[in-house]
């Protein structure tokens, strides 16, 4: 009964929202302008604000105009999520181009103008884990009902992808042809490789005495509907000589409880992005994070603590064993040792690289407002 009522209350809000639309669709069309949607945080997303920035400076006479909320639980969220959507879907009736980072319901639901050209970034730099289409109705997934009645990941012209091994995989996430990937990968790669240097500078300039210390940056992915073990970091004897840094998911929470040890820090005034530059070991998961730690050639480590049930749970893409097996550890205190040895597969890291990572490196953001021109004239 309760799923019947939820498909009801979604077709009801559907014809409303497509009759209000073909009145908004009236309006005439501004051709300067672009506008961003993201259900990925509160704040402007830093490959907006790089692809913002270009289009600002090579168009002085640009509209930007950028929607960004992250729905939380309560009912002043659902209130400024709904003022959000109804926002967006004026803006998109009169934008010649749309760029989104993640899944944004008017932009699938809808029937736009011919005019209107929708450009899927996504918000990470590959497929290294299901999402989408490949695990509705999985455990950690999305139900199946519910995401074909809000037709997910329709109406996209172009989606940015990362490099081409991953092709098949955003074809299934998104339920696309490959004619309209784009292997150009994300304006964060220009980010990371153009700031390396002034980041550690600036880190080390803050804390300096952590500079005689190996640097281990933790970043574990977010498990919807799964046990969560990331704070078992915290509760494990890190050396002395090791400063671990631990920045978590914006979905997972800090306990309560979670223990303090003077080798462990969190750094919340700092971006993940940022940090990665300061680190010496990234521990991740399936988390894409990895990928952008080989940009800047992080050596990386995989606390893969549930594999297999993650695999049944959620999927991955990439099987990590069969790349870098060497480095992929179910047992924490194994992984430590490894990095305090520096037992590390560097040749198997190597070309993980090569596989994962687009061709061509730093020139991402340069190629999006390439094709977002092209899409003005």
């Amino acid at each position: 009964m309760k799923n019947l009522i939820l498909t009801t209350v979604i077709l009801i809000a559907k014809i409303c929202f497509k009759i209000l639309y073909f009145f908004l669709k009236l309006l005439p069309t501004k051709d300067n302008k672009v506008m961003f949607c993201s259900r990925q945080s509160n704040t402007v997303p830093m490959d907006f604000v790089l692809i913002q920035e270009e289009l600002a400076k090579r168009n002085e006479d640009i509209e930007i105009v950028c929607i960004c909320n992250r729905l939380g639980k309560g009912l002043g969220e659902y209130i400024r999520f709904a003022k959000d959507f109804l926002r967006s879907m004026y803006h998109l009736a009169t934008s010649r181009v749309c760029i989104l980072d993640s899944y944004w319901p008017p932009v699938s639901l809808l029937n736009h103008k011919d005019s209107l050209k929708v450009i899927q970034i996504w918000h990470s730099i590959g497929k290294v884990k299901k999402s989408g289409y490949q695990s509705i109705g999985k455990k950690s997934g999305r139900n199946t009902n519910i995401a074909y009645l809000l037709n997910m990941h329709e109406n996209y012209d172009h989606v940015i992808a990362g490099a081409e091994i991953f092709n098949r995989f955003y074809c299934e996430s998104f339920n696309i042809k490959e004619d309209i990937l784009l292997n150009y990968g994300l304006p964060r790669i220009d980010y990371l490789i153009n700031t390396a240097e002034d980041n550690r500078n600036r880190f080390f300039a803050e804390n300096p005495e952590l500079k005689d210390k190996k640097i281990v940056l933790y970043t574990p992915t977010f498990r919807r509907n799964m046990e969560d073990r990331w704070h078992e970091v915290t509760e494990v004897e890190w050396p002395d000589d090791i400063a671990l840094i631990v920045k978590i998911h914006p979905n997972q929470t800090r306990p309560d409880n979670l223990r303090e040890q003077s080798n462990i820090y969190y750094f919340p005034q700092w971006k993940t992005a940022d940090l990665i530059a300061v680190c010496d070991y990234l521990v991740t998961d399936y988390s894409a994070i990895a990928l952008e730690a080989a940009v800047l050639n992080k050596k990386t480590f995989y606390w893969a603590y549930d594999y297999e049930q993650y695999a049944s749970d959620n999927g991955v893409n990439i099987q990590l064993i069969d790349y870098v097996p060497n480095n992929v550890e179910k047992d924490l205190k194994v992984l430590i040792e490894k990095i305090k040895s520096d037992d590390f597969d560097l040749e198997a890291f190597d070309n993980y690289r090569k596989l994962f990572l687009p061709k061509e490196l730093g020139t991402s953001t340069a190629k999006i407002v390439d094709l977002v021109e092209d899409f003005l004239k």
